[in-house]
């Protein structure tokens, strides 16, 4: 979505300092000429409504993060929880994930965060699944060697595609864990919104950490 596609009711989203309205125009480079540095560069798909990525980005100053979230609407609500400053070291837009490549080079990412995606129960929708084929093979051209997907879930049956997908592409699965919030992994997590609805009704939230191996080449 471009300037002008925005509504008017939105328009602090494109005016606030961490949203980048062309994002391809960074691709490849995005820690030099965005974020102005050699630091490494994170990458939330579908940030929703911004906890997870704001948590960290303010945790984190030694690290670069990126936000996109396909729904304009849902944007507005994470852009509205910034500090009308910014954060330096996060860079925010508005894609769907179907364009990757355009927004990333080669080995760009250290790592990608896929936190509760649309599990796309159905059958006939898995092409659509964040975690399918296709887009295994979008995150292998932009992780770095040794880069890695941390996947959260709260639907068992989407996380156990998604587990025999990344075996598929080659990546190295690490940490993975049917309960987070009673497994090792819990200390140093950071929850969003849908992780704390989820454990407030008493729902396992499922994890895994997928590594992209050395010598993996971009088609498998």
């Amino acid at each position: 979505m471009r300037l002008r596609n925005i509504p008017k009711s939105l328009d602090f989203v494109y005016s606030h300092p961490n949203f980048v309205n062309q994002p391809e125009n960074f691709a490849g480079k995005w820690a030099e000429e965005h974020f102005h540095n050699t630091n490494p560069v994170y990458l939330e798909i579908g940030c929703g409504k911004g906890k997870f990525i704001i948590t960290h980005a303010t945790q984190n100053p030694s690290i670069n993060y990126i936000a996109m979230e396909k729904y304009l609407p849902i944007l507005g609500k994470m852009i509205k929880k910034l500090p009308e400053e910014g954060l330096p070291n996060l860079a925010v837009f508005n894609a769907d994930a179907e364009n990757l490549p355009e927004y990333f080079g080669e080995g760009e990412i250290e790592i990608i965060f896929l936190n509760f995606s649309d599990p796309w129960p159905k059958k006939r929708h898995t092409k659509r699944r964040l975690t399918n084929p296709k887009f295994l093979e979008m995150y292998k051209k932009i992780l770095k060697e040794n880069g890695c997907i941390i996947f959260k879930t709260d639907n068992r049956d989407f996380f156990e595609y998604s587990i025999e997908q990344f075996e598929l592409a080659g990546f190295s699965l690490q940490g993975i864990t049917y309960d987070l919030h009673n497994s090792p992994y819990a200390e140093g997590n950071v929850t969003t919104e849908y992780e704390e609805k989820f454990l407030s009704l008493g729902q396992p939230i499922y994890r895994l950490s997928a590594h992209k191996t050395e010598n993996m080449s971009a088609n498998g």
